[in-house]
């Protein structure tokens, strides 16, 4: 998952009202709030996928464990497989946040808040993945020197290169989105009729990506994703200037219908004896409609209450988290479980807390210091306060 997926910082000040003035409409822009219950979602989001990744599929994980997950969570692996879900979620989210975040910002500045807040604990992530995977002791083969150096760039997908990480796939996409918003909103400058543009111009365009069938315009366009990204723009715009914004309903409802088309296009398959698991057409729709209703729900301000200040430490954790939990909890759960002996539901959340542990570090000692000096590397002109960062 990928999830992006990373979003800015907790405390979010909503946009002057003189900018909703500006953007030529006549709702309002509200006050200062904390967001932090999207920084809870970003965990679960982040949750999900590791339950997913842990005890919801095939793989690697069955070496891990000895046995395939099924054998080890026979009631919860079902559930379980619903987890890749999050990287949906996840989309959504940074629909939002970058929305949010690029909005009154510079094209030097949106460009460095991004790269800035990406690869400090990517970086330290493909490190760490490739040295422990290269121990003598470890069942999990290191990629070569030539495929690592090449990942430190996070363009490894477009150009054939094998991964380092399973989950940065995602992040390809997350940069897809970013060159998008920022080409079409950022550079011209963020009003409310070019965000609406930019939604209902990519909806168009991802459809008809669809249609033509040039793989060329499926990795620009990204049909199967564009939904989700594009919702989550819509729902910043209803947090922005209010529930009474017809054309922002309008965008999220077509987002929600297209997506779960995608969802259950990709992610459903008729029950057979062969498949590791099996989700329901019903299901994914149910979770990809949580999803979208959740970030409604935080968007329109009805999760105002959910503004608990460890919130905002396990939005910080989430991305080094999403980043490091799938390679190296397999040698976790290895050890663990075929190690140590531990039975299976008291190994996997000793994994998941030892992953929070380790993302933990990562914010403390990797992003924290790094990002706001690459920042300020990047657009020096802009003065940088350090603040705690989150990411999806």
């Amino acid at each position: 998952m990928s999830a992006q997926l990373t979003a800015p910082a907790p405390a979010v000040p909503d946009p002057a009202p003189g900018a909703a003035a500006a953007a030529g409409t006549a709702g309002r822009a509200r006050g200062p709030s904390r967001l932090r219950a999207l920084d809870g979602l970003r965990l679960l989001a982040a949750l999900m996928v590791a339950a997913y990744h842990y005890g919801g599929r095939s793989g690697e994980i069955s070496q891990a464990w000895g046995g395939s997950p099924a054998q080890q969570f026979p009631t919860a692996s079902g559930l379980f497989a619903y987890g890749c879900l999050g990287v949906q979620i996840f989309f959504v989210i940074s629909g939002f946040v970058i929305c949010l975040s690029g909005w009154g910002r510079t094209l030097r500045a949106f460009l460095a808040s991004r790269i800035s807040r990406l690869y400090p604990a990517y970086w330290v992530a493909v490190l760490l993945v490739t040295a422990v995977f290269a121990l003598p002791w470890v069942a999990y083969e290191a990629l070569a020197p030539s495929d690592v150096l090449t990942n430190l760039t996070m363009l490894q997908q477009p150009l054939g290169v094998d991964r380092v990480l399973g989950v940065c796939w995602t992040l390809w996409a997350e940069m897809r989105f970013y060159a998008l918003f920022a080409l079409c909103v950022v550079l011209p400058g963020a009003t409310r009729g070019r965000v609406v543009l930019f939604c209902a111009g990519w909806t168009l365009a991802a459809a008809l990506a669809q249609a033509a069938h040039q793989p060329f315009l499926d990795v620009v366009l990204m049909p199967e994703y564009a939904p989700f990204f594009i919702g989550g723009v819509g729902l910043y715009l209803l947090h922005r200037y209010g529930a009474r914004d017809p054309i922002a309903w309008a965008i999220v409802l077509v987002s929600w219908l297209i997506g779960q088309h995608y969802a259950v296009r990709g992610l459903w398959h008729a029950p057979s004896a062969t498949a590791f698991s099996y989700r329901s057409a019903a299901g994914i729709i149910a979770v990809v409609t949580i999803g979208f209703g959740l970030v409604a729900a935080v968007a329109l301000g009805k999760l105002r209450r959910a503004n608990w200040r460890w919130l905002t430490v396990a939005g910080a954790l989430t991305y080094p988290f999403y980043l490091v939990h799938e390679h190296l909890g397999w040698v976790v759960v290895r050890a663990l479980h075929q190690g140590a002996g531990l039975p299976s539901y008291a190994t996997l959340p000793l994994t998941v807390g030892l992953m929070l542990l380790l993302a933990w570090v990562m914010h403390r000692w990797v992003e924290r210091p790094l990002t706001p000096v690459l920042k300020r590397s990047i657009d020096p002109k802009r003065p940088v306060v350090p603040k705690q960062r989150t990411a999806l």
